[in-house]
C-alpha cells in the first residue's frame, strides 16, 4: 500500500491543535476551487513521489519525543486526504497511542472514507468553503451533497469539541451574511467550533 504525497512539514507550533505536529500533505483532490491554497495538489508532476505507511513512520518518528511532550502529532491534508483512508488506517495501526492524529479535509468524498478513518482520528479540521449549494459549486465546480452528508456522520459519531468548521470569507462568492446563515445551519447539526477567516487574493 503507498499513496502519493507531496510533502511532509515538520515542527508546526500550535497550527493544528495544540503542540508540534507534522503535516502530511497527499496528492489529489476532488475540488477545483479558484482559490485553492495548494495547487500543487493537481500537479501530475508532483503525483509520482509515492510513500507506504511504514516508509512514512519512518520519516515522523524521529519527532516522537516533541509529540508526546507537548500532545502534538500528525495532521493529514492536501488535497484531500480522505481519499487515502485505508493509508490513514494502517498508519495508525501502528503508530504510537499518545500521538494526537488530525484531518484537514474538505469531507467530498464517500461516506465510506471517513467511517473508515472515525475510529483512529482525533481532530478534524473541516474545510467547508460555504455550506450554500450553488455557492459552493460555483466556488468549487463540484456539488456539496457528500459534504452535507459527511457532516451529519461526523456530527452523530464524533464529539463536537473535537471538529472546527473553516468558513472563510471568499471574495465575489460569499459574504458575512451568507457565512452567518451557514453556521447557524451548521450548528443545527450540533458543530460548536468554527474558524472564521478571509481569503486573500491577488485580484483587485
Amino acid at each position: 500500500m503507498n499513496a502519493p504525497i507531496i510533502g511532509i512539514e515538520r515542527h508546526r507550533i500550535v497550527t493544528d491543535g495544540k503542540g508540534i505536529t507534522t503535516l502530511v500533505a497527499f496528492h489529489g483532490c476532488p475540488l477545483h476551487c479558484k482559490y485553492c491554497l495548494n495547487p500543487q495538489c493537481h500537479d501530475p508532476n508532483l503525483g509520482n513521489k509515492k510513500i507506504t505507511p511504514e516508509e512514512l513512520y519512518e520519516k515522523v518518528s524521529t519527532d516522537n519525543l516533541y509529540f508526546t511532550a507537548t500532545g502534538g502529532g500528525i495532521t493529514f491534508g492536501g488535497g484531500e486526504p480522505l481519499l487515502q483512508s485505508a493509508f490513514i488506517r494502517r498508519f495508525c495501526e501502528f503508530a504510537p497511542k499518545a500521538w494526537n492524529i488530525s484531518v484537514e479535509t474538505s469531507l467530498n468524498v464517500d461516506c465510506r472514507h471517513l467511517e473508515e478513518i472515525l475510529p483512529v482520528v482525533d481532530n478534524f479540521y473541516v474545510d467547508i468553503k460555504d455550506i450554500n449549494p450553488t455557492i459552493y459549486k460555483a466556488y468549487t465546480q463540484h456539488d456539496n451533497n457528500k459534504v452535507i452528508e459527511n457532516l451529519k456522520l461526523l456530527a452523530s459519531l464524533t464529539p463536537k469539541e473535537n471538529v472546527i468548521i473553516r468558513m472563510p470569507l471568499i471574495p465575489h462568492f460569499n459574504n458575512d451574511a451568507l457565512r452567518t446563515a451557514g453556521i447557524n445551519e451548521l450548528k443545527k447539526y450540533g458543530f460548536i467550533n468554527f474558524d472564521l477567516f478571509n481569503y486573500i487574493t491577488n485580484e483587485r
